[in-house]
């Protein structure tokens, strides 16, 4: 292969000096400087706000063993029948009301990441249990991947939480799996982070682990964890989701209410009734949270999108999807809470076209709906299925061209660049101005991944492809880690902790 000269070698240098930098330091939440996109009118808005409010007082959600949260809502003047919880109209939306419409998040290190407002928070992928990459395809994730992919998110300026399952380590029993999972976000990483939710004792350990590094009286007014909170949709709770729920809830720290929502399954095939519905979902889970404990930290979720009607397979990016994510942004901007939506969502097996247009297309609309909270930002395949190692590179490069366009753009007399208009003529190239020079490095987002060399280059170079050139990154990334400092004493608590709460139960592995 031809040797590269000493010009390609010092722009290969220089690059390398500016991904070096990209992934030492820790890029500041972006905050919102373009408009969100209105889609709907405030009649339709009414409309879709007021058939939730139809479906939770005739059809109503059921609450599956959990005796306490019926008591919750039948003594806040919910109508209570066995299991079913119905609302009249406006109460769900009343309940929600001390629900935070703004909070942050602390890291272990100090940092502040505030949730809501204009800020856009941006998290890996959540819960695949296979992973992929070029070298040993995909396979069944173990905690080694685990720690790898949160060591990834701790490299990366981009993301600004640790995450939650970043994948299942299924080398690792289901009963005890949370307890290395919340230790790996704890030592590997400073950034807040999510913990267990798969049963309420699976919660409790994960906030006793961040009461052991940040101590008890903090968290009682800082929320340092979060749990991920699904609704079995349609219209069901159950034990094991209300229950983590509360669990946070009652330690003031945070939950992400998320309906999960395939039309045509978990609900109508048409758009408006699944908004609607997603709606209705959201409001009943952050309710319960506010009646458990008023003023804790909600995320108002959703994770809605179709399925092939001929097949039955979820599909991500389409058009539909896209349109009711504008609508849900509108409709949690009524109720004023922090929104969850969008992400690098794909169902394609590898990190391709397909990958990345379904990709960008579900994360345009969700910054465009106005998003403040993004799961599944990095590494998403096969329909949440798989967490590809090539596929969260690209999708890392992609979240540093959001931070660049939530900038929006500034108009002063830099930006205007009157100084070089003043040094060259009408046909000069602008390339030497001092203008030039001055914001050469910040003028535009310098792509660590994307190919813009000559044919000839490129070949010269090994004629590799992104997922190659990805592939390479992510490698380098591990290499290059260094893990943030952590208190001896902490981290033996933490161990000790993990010890004895592994050895009061059997493996289980179901």
């Amino acid at each position: 292969m031809p040797e590269a000269g000493p010009g390609r070698r010092g722009r290969r240098a220089r690059a390398a000096q500016r991904a070096e930098a990209r992934s030492t330091r820790v890029a500041s939440v972006p905050q919102r400087r373009i408009p969100t996109y209105e889609l709907l009118s405030e009649t339709e808005l009414d409309r879709l706000h007021g058939h939730a409010d139809w479906i939770l007082d005739t059809k109503g959600v059921e609450f599956h063993g959990d005796e306490e949260a019926l008591e919750l809502f039948r003594a806040a003047g919910a109508r209570v029948e066995g299991v079913t919880v119905r609302f009249d109209p406006g109460l769900a939306e009343h309940l929600c009301s001390t629900a935070p419409k703004q909070f942050d998040m602390y890291g272990r290190d100090g940092r502040v990441v505030p949730i809501g407002g204009d800020n856009v928070v941006l998290l890996p992928a959540y819960g695949p249990p296979f992973v992929s990459d070029l070298d040993n395809g995909r396979r069944y994730a173990k905690l080694e991947d685990f720690e790898n992919f949160v060591k990834l998110t701790w490299m990366s300026p981009w993301l600004h939480h640790s995450g939650g399952t970043v994948c299942e380590p299924v080398d690792v029993p289901v009963n005890k799996r949370h307890l290395d999972m919340v230790y790996a976000h704890l030592k590997y990483s400073t950034k807040p982070f999510m913990g267990g939710v798969t049963a309420p004792e699976r919660a409790e350990d994960s906030i006793e682990m961040a009461r052991i590094v940040f101590g008890a009286e903090y968290l009682e007014d800082h929320c340092v964890i979060q749990g991920n909170i699904n609704v079995n949709s349609p219209l069901v709770w159950d034990e094991t989701m209300t229950g983590a729920l509360k669990t946070y809830a009652r330690a003031n720290q945070g939950c992400v209410i998320s309906p999960f929502i395939i039309g045509g399954a978990m609900g109508p095939v048409t758009q408006p009734a699944l908004i609607a519905q997603a709606h209705a979902e959201a409001m009943t889970g952050i309710a319960l949270s506010q009646l458990v404990r008023p003023g804790s930290p909600m995320v108002y979720g959703n994770f809605l999108t179709t399925m092939n009607l001929r097949s039955g397979a979820p599909t991500f990016g389409t058009p539909e999807s896209v349109l009711a994510t504008y609508a849900i942004g509108q409709l949690s901007r009524r109720l004023g809470l922090p929104l969850r939506c969008g992400a690098h969502y794909t169902a394609s097996k590898t990190a391709d076209g397909q990958a990345m247009q379904e990709s960008a297309d579900a994360m345009e609309a969700g910054i465009l709906a106005g998003t403040n909270f993004v799961i599944h930002a990095a590494g998403w395949l096969e329909g949440g299925l798989v967490m590809g190692y090539e596929k969260f590179a690209m999708d890392l490069d992609h979240c540093g061209m959001i931070h660049r366009m939530l900038a929006g753009l500034t108009i002063d007399d830099n930006e205007l660049a009157v100084d070089a208009y003043s040094e060259v003529d009408p046909g000069t190239a602008h390339l030497g101005t001092q203008h030039t020079l001055r914001n050469f490095e910040t003028a535009n987002y310098d792509s660590a991944l994307a190919d813009t060399d000559s044919f000839e280059q490129w070949s010269d170079n090994g004629a590799l492809d992104m997922q190659q050139r990805a592939n390479r990154q992510w490698k380098q990334m591990l290499a290059d880690y260094e893990p943030p400092p952590i208190d001896p004493s902490v981290d033996a608590a933490l161990l000790a902790f993990m010890a004895e709460r592994k050895a009061s139960m059997d493996d289980a592995w179901y």
